[in-house]
């Protein structure tokens, strides 16, 4: 029920109907007034809230702003560098929604705040001055009612006609108050419908406008979001692989630590105990020892220096660099220590006695050091006997074997869901591997489509390149492959796995071509199969092109790997139908992290962003990817599982198509197989990258590669002593092994070790049990 209406000609009458009336606007209007009062409070309240909001936003955001990204290894990926960039762009994101939070706060006390104070005190405010003068004069217009009323009727005629008119005055008066505050009341009751209401819908506007922004920047984002949701899917997937990788390496050098050493420009160092003679007796000092074969410097530095000689916990000393003369092992009846073994020195007279830490560590040493008493057991046994496997080579039975396949694949399965993602049944694989590779077997050996599934298949031609004795990209050839892969331009990436793919030898390139144009048909149904050229990467990139060397450095390079895989098959027309130009040199290759490349990321827009705001439902994976990348899918090696990463090709390391030039000359003939390495365009490093050009060196390094495979000489060697292998790199062969091959011996990526061809197969050799014939 509405409030009841004042009459004017009420107030004339002052009746208590009206009074009542009267009192009924007045309460209301008080509770209005109340009302009003606790809404600029909680007003104010709101916009403080919004303040403080707003500032620990805004710290947030330059948090992310300062935080930089540091990844294991000296280049990174496009993946990675748009992810580390996205804490930038969302720290710009926030940064923009906060310039227009700002904006409302300011206006807040504008539009909401003071026009509700101002109604109140200018309007309800009046009304209530109208009131106490209303009151004013109804108090003093009865009390003079009661005075008038009062004046005896026997005073004088002009003393009452006074009288009379001074109780008209009083009447008016009392009238005119009565009137105006009745006027004033319903309008303030009126006014509070817009001016009360106008505020609050201008603050809503405002916040409306907020959120318009947000809305709008929302939209903006969406193609930034889904970008980067794809290269942390392939960041994901990087990981899972690399991971497992990492994991296996771990758990063999777990099972046998002394079997692997790990990179160093040492023939062997690590921590021996040196006996020192004392006056009362001697003692037994902990020194970190190194040695050098080719210069026979031995190098000790203690590590039990006393406190005054560290400085923040490193010692300050310098240590103590000798030549060997000798080695000798201790027999176990002269001193009372174990795994003993005594040097001399050229700088010292007599002996210097070294405890090992095991046997199999004084062996190691000995070895190294060429002791009396070397020691040639296999320390390798176990470990070989869990890597040995079947060798594949790249002869008429492997071009056969892989031709059917893919011809078996591309009949009937370049459609199949998750192609080469999804391995077959084990057992299957090697009865399929046996029956191609068996010694009886014909060389054109035939595939049953009946017997063998899609699945079957695909895991056996993985497996057949993963058990070449050499990856199809070759050792020798492995860490330029990486250095291309991390140019910052993607022309030259392209440019340069062009030229890299033209130094192969003419066998591995074939079978490449052939390898990767069926991938190439493959990804052009990734529509269906969801097998894109980078989830083909990610699988294959380990397998053709794994590391000689097995440390965790070489695994951080696997998404390299991927890369340089992802665009051999993404421009597999260009790269195998025309001969790189050479004729252009290509810039320095990266070989630090010291610039960053940051400034290739992707973003949301290149200058001053208009205001925007992304949807609060940010999914990172959609059920479609979750699918394919549980903990079970995402070991790109196996040969059961492989990762499906992202639904596009969008970590941009292998989508231009026009890096390489139309009218390149045809390049010289690759070597055959078995070459020593050309001349390194870099200072060797034993697991990193070369050591960059200069810029005159840099302008020939492509062309004198590939002229310099055809000026080396074919030279022969004898083995002047046996030697039993000791890792699944290393050849075993007998004293007068003859290698006979072309270029069967040459330099390698180990010091004091030559790469060699025995029988076929390739590997390392001592460089000292050789004799040049």
């Amino acid at each position: 029920m509405g409030l009841p209406t004042l009459e004017f000609s009420d107030s004339l009458l002052d009746s208590p109907e009206f009074r009542e009336r009267l009192q009924c606007h007045e309460i209301e209007l008080e509770r209005t007034n109340r009302f009003i009062k606790d809404l600029i409070k909680d007003g104010n309240m709101l916009i403080s809230a919004l303040r403080s909001l707003s500032l620990a936003v805004q710290r947030f955001s330059q948090s992310l702003q300062e935080f930089q990204f540091e990844c294991i290894g000296d280049a990174e990926t496009d993946d990675e560098i748009n992810i580390a960039q996205s804490l930038k762009e969302f720290s710009q994101l926030l940064s923009t929604m906060e310039e227009e939070r700002k904006r409302l706060i300011q206006n807040a006390d504008d539009v909401l705040i003071s026009p509700l104070e101002r109604f109140r005190k200018e309007q309800i405010g009046a009304v209530k001055e109208g009131k106490k003068q209303f009151d004013k004069e109804t108090e003093r217009y009865y009390s003079v009612l009661e005075k008038y009323l009062g004046v005896s009727s026997r005073k004088k005629e002009t003393q009452l006609q006074e009288a009379d008119s001074q109780m008209d005055k009083d009447r008016q008066i009392f009238y005119d108050a009565a009137l105006q505050y009745v006027f004033k009341i319903q309008e303030v009751q009126e006014r509070k419908k817009f001016e009360f209401v106008e505020p609050l819908l201008a603050f809503l506007q405002g916040l409306f406008t907020f959120y318009h922004e947000g809305y709008e920047l929302a939209n903006e984002f969406e193609p930034y979001k889904q970008q980067l949701q794809f290269n942390l899917q392939n960041a994901r997937n990087n990981f899972e692989s690399t991971r497992a990788e990492v994991e296996r390496l771990m758990k063999r050098i777990r099972s046998a630590e002394d079997d692997f050493k790990g990179p160093s420009c040492f023939t062997m160092e690590g921590f021996l105990y040196i006996q020192e003679k004392r006056p009362l007796g001697s003692v037994w000092t902990r020194h970190y020892c190194t040695y050098e074969r080719s210069s026979k410097m031995f190098t000790m530095s203690n590590t039990e220096t006393r406190p005054a000689s560290r400085q923040n916990g490193v010692v300050t000393g310098a240590p103590e660099m000798f030549r060997l003369r000798s080695c000798v092992r201790r027999k176990t009846d002269s001193i009372d220590k174990r795994f003993c073994f005594d040097i001399e020195v050229v700088e010292r007279h007599g002996v210097i006695t070294l405890q090992a830490l095991s046997e199999a560590n004084r062996r190691l040493w000995m070895e190294a050091m060429d002791g009396k008493e070397p020691v040639c057991t296999d320390l390798h046994a176990s470990f070989s006997a869990q890597q040995k496997r079947g060798e594949a080579f790249l002869n008429e039975a492997g071009f056969n074997f892989v031709k059917k396949c893919v011809e078996l694949v591309e009949t009937r399965g370049l459609t199949t869901l998750g192609l080469y993602r999804t391995g077959g049944v084990n057992s299957k694989v090697q009865r399929l591997m046996a029956s191609a590779f068996a010694s009886s077997a014909p060389s054109d050996v035939q595939l049953d489509a009946e017997i063998w599934d899609n699945k079957t298949i695909t895991s056996g031609l993985k497996d057949y390149f993963r058990c070449l004795a050499e990856p199809l990209l070759t050792y020798r050839l492995h860490k330029e492959f990486i250095r291309a892969a991390k140019y910052d331009d993607q022309t030259y990436r392209v440019r340069a796995i062009h030229a890299l793919v033209y130094k192969l030898p003419e066998k591995n390139k074939t079978m490449l071509d052939i390898l990767t144009n069926h991938l190439h048909n493959v990804s052009s149904h990734s529509d269906q199969n969801m097998m894109t050229v980078s989830n083909l990467g990610m699988i294959f990139g380990p397998t053709l092109m794994r590391s000689q060397e097995e440390t965790v450095a070489a695994m951080m390079n696997i998404k390299f790997q991927n890369i340089v895989v992802e665009i051999i098959i993404e421009n597999h027309d260009k790269i195998f139908g025309e001969a790189p130009d050479l004729s252009v040199p290509l810039p320095q290759a990266p070989s630090s992290r010291s610039t960053p490349r940051r400034s290739k990321a992707i973003c949301l827009s290149s200058g001053k962003r208009k205001a925007r705001l992304y949807t609060p439902a940010l999914c990172l994976a959609d059920n479609d990817s979750e699918s394919f990348n549980s903990s079970s899918d995402t070991f790109s090696s196996s040969p059961d599982t492989t990762p499906m990463g992202s639904q596009e090709s969008l970590s941009s390391h292998s989508s231009e198509k026009n890096g390489l030039s139309q009218t390149s000359p045809p390049s010289s003939p690759a070597a055959e197989p078995g070459s020593p390495p050309p001349t390194s365009s870099g200072s060797p490093a034993r697991n990193g990258i070369s050591t960059p050009l200069s810029s005159a060196e840099q302008t020939s390094s492509v062309s004198s590669s590939t002229s310099s495979l055809l000026s080396a000489v074919e030279r022969e060697a004898r083995a002047l002593y046996s030697c039993e292998a000791e890792h699944s790199h290393e050849l075993s062969f007998p004293q007068g092994a003859l290698f006979t091959n072309a270029f069967a011996v040459g330099p390698s990526v180990e010091p004091g070790w030559l790469q060699a061809t025995y029988k076929g197969r390739t590997g390392l050799i001592p460089e000292n049990y050789i004799k040049y014939i």
